[in-house]
């Protein structure tokens, strides 16, 4: 009843009724409101709706950086280039094969970590949550740096720590970790899951909105800590879930800065660091292709959006919300 009031005064408020042209005053308050707004529509429009219009009509043209005057209609070679390509189902095989490795990883070390620093029986937790999320505030570029001399062969970390239960991990014969097609995805990894604070942050949010009473009721009926996680713990978070999955795969399809920094174009080892948004990087900025590469970067806006589109249509069996009703 509270909300269909509201919604009357404000139609008197704006001196009109259902149903009846807008009176003056609200056309000038509609007019205000658009002035307002306006420099966030402007910036859309400029900056996202009009490169997203000309990166499609690139995708049709022979347009060179080297040589703009020269730009021809290519149709649609630009596409089957993309989808003939050799380097191109190789970008996306690393892709595919660095998300079905870290994704799920950094899912479940991040709700672990939430998981522990919403434990009532773990002390200090104010300076452990700062300590795990104070890396995801540190520039990329920096942290890959760090990282890089963290997995060096001879004097790295890593190696070392290894090195103390006998096997032989530094020196010549070490672990190479950025030299093993296999052990630099897991090189990538360690490096992401150096940045996992703010996805453990929206974790801990949605533990600490689940009503404690269900868990008190649970515990008088005898549930263990494996239950209560299972079937009150998981079901009620699968919301906050399924929102760190999609942005996380969003996010490593579009795996870059990492990859680039480390070998650039080059692709070593075995062509693993060559994902699919470093071909279209080196394809458009390097080579200076544009139009074939503004048709690798839709090709990318696809692959992403069918698997949104998947993971939405899964949701409905496993993500429960709290408005729900059978």
């Amino acid at each position: 009843m509270s909300d269909f009031t509201d919604a009357v005064l404000a139609l008197r408020r704006r001196g009109r009724r259902p149903g009846r042209p807008a009176s003056p005053m609200a056309r000038r308050e509609a007019r205000w409101g658009y002035a307002f707004i306006s420099p966030w529509i402007i910036g859309f429009v400029l900056f996202w709706a009009v490169p997203i219009a000309a990166s499609l009509v690139f995708s049709v043209l022979d347009f060179q950086l080297t040589d703009p005057g020269a730009t021809t209609f290519a149709g649609g070679s630009n596409w089957e280039r993309a989808l003939s390509d050799p380097d191109t189902w190789t970008a996306l095989a690393a892709t595919f094969r660095f998300t079905v490795l870290f994704l799920p990883l950094s899912l479940i070390v991040a709700l672990g970590l939430a998981l522990l620093l919403n434990s009532k029986h773990l002390k200090f937790t104010g300076l452990f949550r700062l300590l795990f999320f104070a890396p995801s505030m540190i520039p990329l570029v920096a942290g890959i740096l760090i990282w890089q001399q963290v997995l060096n062969p001879q004097t790295g970390w890593v190696n070392r720590l290894i090195g103390l239960t006998g096997a032989d991990a530094t020196g010549a014969d070490g672990i190479r970790w950025f030299d093993n097609p296999v052990l630099v995805l897991f090189a990538f990894s360690f490096i992401g899951l150096w940045g996992i604070g703010n996805s453990m942050i929206i974790n801990l949010a949605g533990l600490q909105g689940i009503p404690t009473e269900l868990y008190e009721a649970a515990a008088i009926d005898g549930a263990g800590w494996w239950r209560r996680l299972r079937s009150i713990t998981l079901p009620l978070l699968s919301p906050v879930m399924f929102y760190n999955l999609v942005i996380g795969s969003v996010l490593v399809l579009q795996y870059f800065v990492v990859p680039w920094v480390l070998f650039g174009a080059s692709g070593r080892p075995g062509g693993a660091s060559r994902f699919l948004l470093v071909h279209f990087y080196q394809e458009a900025f390097v080579f200076g292709n544009m139009g074939y590469g503004a048709a690798l970067a839709w090709l990318i806006f696809i692959v992403v959006a069918v698997l949104t589109g998947l993971l939405f249509g899964t949701a409905r069996y496993w993500v429960h919300y709290g408005t729900e009703r059978s």
